[in-house]
């Protein structure tokens, strides 16, 4: 089928990728011309594993191309799908102008029967404002063309994003019409073959799915952080605690467990946009509210627990950082743990030295270059001079790391363990002082509170 993509992000460069290796001829739209030509050279702009074979081979071989040219682009396909950002609006809604604007481009352009896909994640109404759109340039040409508006919520986990497209566990199709639906079940028919994956709704439905999605997501783990915090406070281990309520198949194991917060691109927004959606309706969203509160307050816990072993005198000294993505696996450094760590410590006047794997570039975008903040090429060269580490992503490469090594290069032996990868006693038996997340500090030779 003939494909065309508004926006070549995250969702949208995987989502065109996939379609273009099952087949499908795809044109990627996207009015930033240096993206569109750094991908037509084979330049990926992002970080996510298995994608930029992909994206190089199926360019090769004229499944998928590249443009800035929407009028093009929007006569190619038979399936337009808007996959351009909605980022938070002042007020943590979500802007939709972006959409709107897509939308209006579709309308002015379109001369026969197009279904329109919502990719982006959008507040619930947004396909009667998209149809809206269109159907406003369409009467203002004086033209009357039949079109279709369907929600498809993206459900791509960064880091398996290749993975979850090619091999989905549900296909969400909010639609009205059956002769949109019959569309989409023939495009996504090569991804649907040893059971039927594809859930058929109405559009209000799969749009508020999506963000019920991650809310619960970000809701599980804003509770685990919650329940770390108290281990701590009365002397509890939240990782036992965490394998004893993980074998109830009720709770699963999936997203929970505790750490420095969730960050990224989906989960901090999304469960913003859908308290403020449900604050427009009049409904206090309360629990919504609450994971957003422990989630910002949990982001600030390393913090706190370097400052309260250093006493509070963090002037001048080195920490080392271990992981600044906001999971492993992708580059991604919005809304990450990371930051809020480093902004905290440069405040207190302390320096960092940081590794990680694939996101020092987009630290520097971030940051630029600064006297207290070196990004070292391996792990280890992190600890030189420095007097404390601090892990905060979870990267395969930090779980089993040289403890001997580690003292001897630490000024004052102490890890910050902000996702529990390490036993306590094991690194207090190395001469080094622990606090993990949720230990019962008691256990790793600490009195607690």
């Amino acid at each position: 089928m003939k494909v065309t993509i508004f926006g070549t992000g995250y969702v949208g460069l995987v989502t065109g990728t996939c379609l273009a290796e099952m087949g499908n001829h795809v044109v990627c739209v996207d009015v930033d011309a240096t993206k569109v030509a750094r991908l037509k050279s084979g330049d990926i702009p992002i970080y996510e594993p298995g994608l930029d074979p992909m994206v190089i081979r199926n360019h090769a071989d004229g499944r998928l191309d590249f443009t800035t040219d929407a009028a093009p682009g929007i006569d190619h396909g038979q399936v337009v799908f808007i996959a351009v950002g909605t980022p938070p609006d002042e007020d943590g809604s979500a802007d939709l102008k972006y959409v709107v604007a897509v939308a209006n481009t579709i309308g002015d352009h379109i001369d026969r029967y197009t279904v329109v896909v919502n990719k982006s994640t959008v507040p619930v109404g947004t396909a009667d404002r998209v149809r809206a759109a269109i159907a406003a340039r369409l009467q203002a040409r004086g033209v009357d063309v039949p079109f279709d508006v369907v929600s498809n919520p993206e459900f791509l986990k960064e880091g398996d994003a290749v993975e979850d497209c090619m091999r989905p566990d549900r296909i969400v199709v909010g639609a009205s019409s059956e002769r949109a639906v019959a569309v989409l079940r023939k495009l996504y028919a090569p991804f649907n073959r040893n059971h039927d994956r594809m859930v058929v709704m109405d559009e209000r439905s799969a749009e508020l799915t999506k963000y019920a999605a991650n809310a619960m997501l970000a809701t599980k783990i804003s509770f685990m952080n919650e329940i770390a915090n108290i281990a701590e406070h009365v002397g509890a281990d939240v990782e036992l605690v965490r394998q004893g309520i993980g074998a109830d198949p009720r709770i699963g194991y999936h997203f929970i467990y505790p750490g420095a917060g969730y960050g990224g691109s989906c989960f901090p927004k999304d469960v913003q946009a859908l308290a403020r959606t449900a604050h427009g309706v009049g409904y206090d969203a309360r629990l919504l509210d609450a994971v957003e509160a422990v989630n910002d307050a949990q982001k600030s816990r390393l913090f706190a627990l370097l400052s309260k072993h250093f006493d509070g005198k963090l002037t001048g000294l080195t920490v080392a950082v271990w992981g600044l993505a906001f999971k492993p696996n992708t580059d991604d450094m919005r809304e990450a743990p990371s930051r809020r760590l480093m902004e905290l410590l440069w405040d207190a006047g302390a320096s960092v030295r940081a590794f990680d794997p694939e996101a020092a570039d987009e630290t520097r975008r971030i940051y630029g270059e600064r006297d207290d903040l070196v990004l070292v090429e391996r792990p280890f060269d992190a600890l030189q001079g420095a007097d404390a580490l601090v892990i905060v992503t979870e990267w395969k490469a930090f779980r089993a790391p040289d403890f001997s090594r580690i003292k001897s290069m630490l000024g004052t032996p102490v890890i910050f363990d902000g996702r529990n990868l390490y036993d306590p006693a094991q690194v207090e038996e190395a001469g080094i002082a622990y606090y993990g997340i949720g230990r019962g500090r008691s256990l790793a030779g600490h009195a607690h509170d």
